[in-house]
């Protein structure tokens, strides 16, 4: 896989030093971002919070194209949850416009990549203009065998589980089963993410120690990393860095690591 990084990195840089590091064969499957941070970045500049939120779409374009060179199974973006609707409405209608632009200029690289976009969460309630431009990339990409980019909008945790447990209900009744056959099988099986791998790791930027209603369901066992660093300035180094960090872990998904008698 380093051959897919000859012509964007470096030699000598910190870039170079973390791929070194990456154990090819121990690379998380899933990795999701909560992207944070971009009106403390703003403020620290004496900006509007749109001045972040432009600036954070530079860190956008780093996370995928570092994931795809990697060859991550899937790499998941906070993008909209269902509480930021509660923000004034000039900031929303102006992350709406950058999304419908990042979507028409990010398209062609995004499909040059193999890499597959999808949106997970509650997207019918989006205007139109937004949807429209989903759709066109969705179906533009649906055949790509590359890494699958998820774009969580209006999105929220707890929605999720909602809703994937009324659809699995509604499966189990018109099966003519009792709810009482709910399995947290059936449940996995009507979430979002339901074609998408296991989460493995879990980054956040900016520094703040939550999740903010994101992929509660997913995260049970996945790893944590939190950086202070604040989106915007989130680039290549800084996603490596993170995997470099997981692949020190030892994973025993609630179990106990056996060692053997010395």
């Amino acid at each position: 896989m380093l051959s897919d990084f000859a012509k964007v990195v470096t030699a000598g840089t910190r870039d170079e030093m973390l791929l070194a590091s990456i154990a090819w064969d121990r690379l998380p499957r899933h990795v999701a971002i909560i992207m944070d941070g971009n009106g403390r970045w703003a403020a620290q500049r004496g900006q509007p919070r749109i001045a972040g939120h432009r600036a954070g779409v530079e860190a956008v374009r780093a996370a995928v194209d570092t994931g795809a060179r990697l060859g991550l199974g899937a790499l998941t973006l906070y993008a909209f949850s269902t509480e930021n609707w509660k923000r004034p409405r000039y900031e929303v209608d102006a992350l709406m416009r950058m999304l419908r632009r990042y979507l028409r200029l990010e398209l062609d690289e995004i499909d040059r990549q193999n890499i597959k976009f999808q949106t997970i969460g509650r997207t019918g309630a989006l205007a139109e203009s937004v949807r429209s431009e989903i759709a066109k990339a969705t179906e533009r990409t649906e055949k790509n065998k590359g890494m699958v980019l998820t774009v969580a909008l209006n999105y929220g945790g707890r929605a999720e589980i909602i809703d994937a447990c009324r659809a699995a209900v509604r499966r189990l009744l018109d099966e003519g089963n009792a709810p009482d056959a709910l399995t947290e099988e059936r449940i996995a099986n009507e979430l979002y993410t339901r074609n998408l791998p296991e989460l493995d790791l879990l980054v956040r930027t900016s520094g703040e120690l939550r999740i903010s209603n994101f992929l509660l369901w997913q995260a049970a066992y996945s790893e944590l990393y939190v950086t202070e660093t604040l989106w915007p300035d989130f680039r290549r180094a800084h996603l490596l860095e993170a995997i470099v960090d997981y692949q020190r872990r030892d994973r025993r998904f609630g179990g106990l690591k056996l060692v053997a008698n010395k």
